[in-house]
């Protein structure tokens, strides 16, 4: 039978100030880089901390400085299987490092109760402060943490509730601006596939859609509008529906990056790829690599979450400035794929 090893007891620093031949506090100034000993000292305690394996308890560091600050920063987003939240997570961490600030990260998955979970285990672990893709639904949780104090920053969904900071994208504007460029290029039936309607961002989308409609002239078409979708296979199953109706849209305006997949397998499947044209908001992997390549409404995700870590942080040392509502523009590029015109009545 296999034994499992004992914890072992971890070295302090009493330990490592015996080995060195130096006082307790010699070391904790070594071991915090805040100067003031000999380059002989400091060889000789890191030679001590190397041999004895030590390794600083930052909770109890935490307890014992007067901000109380323990350095981590909690990250909450909806799907970090997706691309556009881990690469915001990536940003935000990046960001972070630069301040010697350790990044915790979960998934909410849209679920209020999960949401609600990983706020508390994140608390739990006295983060100095959160940047959160809010679930959709009630903000009730969010609010509740905020008033305790926690710094917090809402990325891609505005909060509902007053002083707290906030860093979206164009989503409305931006989805307009797709639809003009589509029907520009002369297409009439243009359909739109969204994500599920209680999140603010499918909300936006949708609107910018209708809108960009009313501005080229052309009318809204019940069968031409799919929300509520949830991943690629779903996506895929939508599209293929809509392209086996009576009378089927000549361009897709895809609002997530996953349904822009879902409808990309679908139109490269059936050989309509050069046939139907598709504009995606968010970009993807690879979206620049097959033929058409995609064009998108492409966020600009390392900004965002840079600004929400910049935001987050400078709250967590003391700014009492105003709330800010930041918002990144999001960009057409041109590749392709949205650029192809109907085909002859």
């Amino acid at each position: 039978m296999t034994q499992v090893p004992a914890r072992r007891t971890e070295p302090t620093m009493r330990d490592i100030a015996a080995l060195a031949g130096v006082s307790i506090k010699t070391v904790s100034r070594v071991i915090n880089d805040q100067g003031g000993a000999g380059a002989d000292v400091v060889h000789r305690v890191r030679e001590a901390v190397q041999a004895l394996g030590y390794r600083p308890n930052l909770t109890a560091s935490s307890l014992r400085r007067a901000d109380r600050l323990s350095a981590t920063l909690g990250v909450l987003v909806d799907d970090l299987s997706n691309p556009f939240d881990s690469v915001l997570l990536r940003a935000v961490e990046e960001r972070a490092q630069r301040d010697r600030v350790l990044v915790l990260a979960g998934s909410a998955e849209d679920n209020l109760d999960l949401q609600r979970e990983r706020l508390g285990s994140l608390a739990a672990r006295r983060v100095d402060g959160m940047v959160v893709m809010a679930a959709s639904g009630p903000q009730d949780d969010l609010q509740q943490e905020r008033s305790h104090g926690t710094p917090m920053v809402l990325v891609d969904r505005p909060p509902t509730f007053g002083h707290t900071d906030s860093v979206i994208t164009t989503n409305r504007e931006s989805s307009r601006e797709a639809v003009r460029q589509l029907a520009s290029y002369g297409h009439r039936h243009i359909a739109c596939l969204g994500g599920r309607q209680s999140i603010w961002t499918s909300q936006e989308r949708r609107t910018g859609y209708l809108e960009g409609l009313a501005e080229a002239g052309l009318q809204r078409h019940d069968e031409w509008m799919c929300m509520d979708l949830k991943g690629v296979d779903a996506a895929a199953r939508a599209v293929a529906a809509m392209l086996d109706g009576t009378h089927p849209p000549t361009a897709l305006f895809t609002a997530q990056n996953l349904i822009t997949v879902g409808a990309m397998r679908v139109l490269q499947a059936r050989g309509w790829k050069h046939r139907i044209a598709l504009i995606g908001f968010d970009d993807f992997p690879l979206a620049d690599m097959v033929d058409p390549a995609i064009t998108v409404v492409r966020q600009d995700v390392p900004l965002i979450g840079r600004t929400a870590a910049d935001l987050v942080l400078a709250r967590i040392q003391g700014d009492p400035s105003p709330a800010v509502r930041a918002v990144i523009p999001a960009d057409l590029v041109r590749r392709g794929s949205g650029e192809l015109r109907p085909p002859p009545a």
